[in-house]
Parts: structure tokens; C-alpha cells; sequence
């Protein structure tokens, strides 16, 4: 018969994250703060890129590379970029403190944001469907957080590691671009979104390693090749974000990368990173289930979310 006090001891010892390394708690309001960043900065790339469609009076399958120039010249574009800039900023040094499992799930708060600050741009009502999706939302992502904080750790990724990531990530860049040059004049909003979201997933894991591996002071050729790789794999993401919203509204294009990117992120994080190797079966089972409602919540806000409802009571904008 295993003492109480030796049970309490053994059962502390078997939690780690903020137990043992307290800078947890500093990078989840960073990473919050990246995604206030993040939802701001949709709102007007998603101005910006819409009124460049509207002056070019072309509609292709894809921004167009004068497009993609003219987009330098609106302003609200300008600013939405900057503010992107800011999120990424606060998501490393987020990264930099947190594990990624940690880190990654807490951008899903971007679209609740961005879900409401566009209601209050268009003057849409809130309905109660969109009110339960955005509960769901910030309820499975609570409970994620909540034992990912606990049990989240931290391991040297190996090169072993960094090169099966380098290698599905190329795999996934040529699929992804073979589906566009087929599908480029038909391709739908969701494409992009689900292109970009697997590729920023991977970004966000690389940055990781790139972060990990300069504390460590082990900057070589494989570090300095995992760096180029992000650079190239932002890029591409890039294109495919700024596509989406000339074919989508904000709400979709956040709702996709907010669920797909830190799906990818987290279970490369899980499958290959080995972030959660100390967490007992239960948690794991907490983390499909919490990741299950989240997921949930995310599909019926893009569902029923004020501006695609007619209980959102759309405003007649005023005639001029």
C-alpha cells in the first residue's frame, strides 16, 4: 500500500510544464496578444486586397503579380501587414517560452475576435448560434491550454527529426502546388485556406526548432537550411492567405488557419517533436476531446456566424 504523502509527491513530480519551468505562464498571454494582433491585421489585408480587385476590375484564379504590387500602395493593406508582422513577432517570442502544443492552439482565439469585430464593422447582430460556436471555441480551448500547461515538455529536437519535417514539408509544397497550377481558375476559397494553414502549421514548427536551436548555440548547416525552408514556406503561405481573402471573407480565412494550422503544428508537435511524451492516457484523451469540441465550435461560427445568417439582420448600407 503506496502512502497518501508518497502518492501527492509522486503525482506532482509527474507534472511538469509550469511546475518546472514558470515561463509557460508568460508566453500565453503573448501568444493572446498575437492573436488580437492577427485579427485586426485580417480586417485590413481583407480591405486592402479587396478594394486592389475592385481597381483592377480583374477576377482570376489568383491574384495576378500587378495585383499583388498594387496591394504595396493601399494603405489599409500596409497597416493589416504591420500588425500581421506584430503577431508573428509575439508568436516566437511566445515560442520561445512555451512548447508549441502549448502555443499553437491559442491563435483559435484570433477568430472569435475577428468574428466579432467584423459584426460590429457590418452591424450585424450576434445570433444564439454563433453565440454557443463561440463557447465551444474558447471553452476547448481552454481546457487544451489548460493541460498542455501542465504536461507539455520540451525535448532537443535530433536531426533526425528536423530532416522527416524538412521532408514531408516538401512533399506537402509540391502537392499543394500541383493541385494550384490544375485547379488555379476554379479553386474556391477553401483551398487556399486549407494550403495555407497546412503550411503555416509547418512554419510554426520550424520557427520552433530555428528558436530552440539558437538558445542552444547550435547554428549549423541544418539550422541555417531549416531557416531558409521557413522563409520559402512563408512565402507561399503568404500567397495562398492573401488569394483567400480575394475569394473569401475574413471570418472563413481566419476560421481556416486558426483550426488547420494549429492542428498541423500540434500534432507534429505530438507524432514527431515528442511534446507530450510524459502525459499520462487521460490526457491525451483530454487533448482529442478538448481539440474535438474547439474544432466543433470553429465549423458552426463559419456556419452561423452574424453575416452569413439572415437572423443577422443585415444593415442596408446608406445610400450616398
Amino acid at each position: 500500500m503506496i502512502p497518501l504523502d508518497a502518492a501527492l509527491t509522486d503525482g506532482i513530480d509527474n507534472l511538469v510544464g509550469v511546475f518546472r519551468d514558470p515561463r509557460i505562464l508568460l508566453g500565453i498571454p503573448l501568444a493572446l496578444l498575437g492573436a488580437v494582433f492577427m485579427s485586426f491585421g485580417a480586417q485590413y489585408q481583407h480591405r486592402g486586397v479587396q478594394k486592389v480587385e475592385r481597381l483592377s476590375g480583374k477576377k482570376t484564379g489568383g491574384l495576378s503579380r500587378s495585383q499583388l504590387f498594387s496591394l504595396l500602395t493601399r494603405p489599409s493593406w500596409v497597416a493589416g501587414t504591420v500588425m500581421l508582422g506584430l503577431a508573428i513577432v509575439c508568436q516566437l517570442a511566445a515560442l520561445s517560452l512555451a512548447p508549441l502544443i502549448l502555443v499553437q492552439p491559442l491563435g483559435a482565439i484570433a477568430l472569435v475576435i475577428t468574428t466579432v469585430l467584423n459584426a460590429r464593422i457590418s452591424r450585424h447582430r450576434p445570433t444564439r448560434r454563433s453565440l454557443v460556436a463561440i463557447g465551444a471555441c474558447v471553452g476547448g480551448i481552454f481546457v487544451f491550454v489548460t493541460i498542455a500547461a501542465f504536461f507539455a515538455t520540451e525535448h532537443v529536437v535530433t536531426s533526425r527529426e528536423l530532416l522527416v519535417i524538412l521532408g514531408i514539408l516538401v512533399v506537402v509544397v509540391i502537392v499543394f502546388g500541383a493541385f494550384w497550377l490544375m485547379m488555379r481558375r476554379r479553386a474556391q476559397a477553401l483551398f487556399y485556406i486549407t494550403a495555407a494553414g497546412v503550411i503555416y502549421g509547418f512554419v510554426a514548427t520550424l520557427a520552433k526548432v530555428v528558436i530552440s536551436r539558437i538558445q542552444a548555440g547550435d547554428f549549423e548547416w541544418l539550422t541555417l537550411l531549416c531557416l531558409v525552408a521557413l522563409l520559402a514556406a512563408v512565402a507561399v503561405g503568404a500567397y495562398f492567405v492573401q488569394t483567400a481573402y480575394s475569394v473569401g471573407p475574413p471570418d472563413l480565412v481566419i476560421a481556416g488557419l486558426t483550426v488547420i494550422d494549429p492542428m498541423v503544428a500540434v500534432l507534429i508537435g505530438l507524432a514527431v517533436l515528442g511534446e507530450a511524451s510524459t502525459a499520462p492516457a487521460w490526457a491525451l484523451i483530454g487533448f482529442a476531446i478538448a481539440g474535438a469540441i474547439a474544432a466543433w465550435g470553429v465549423i458552426q461560427l463559419t456556419r452561423h456566424h452574424p453575416q452569413v445568417t439572415a437572423d443577422g439582420k443585415p444593415v442596408k448600407p446608406r445610400v450616398k
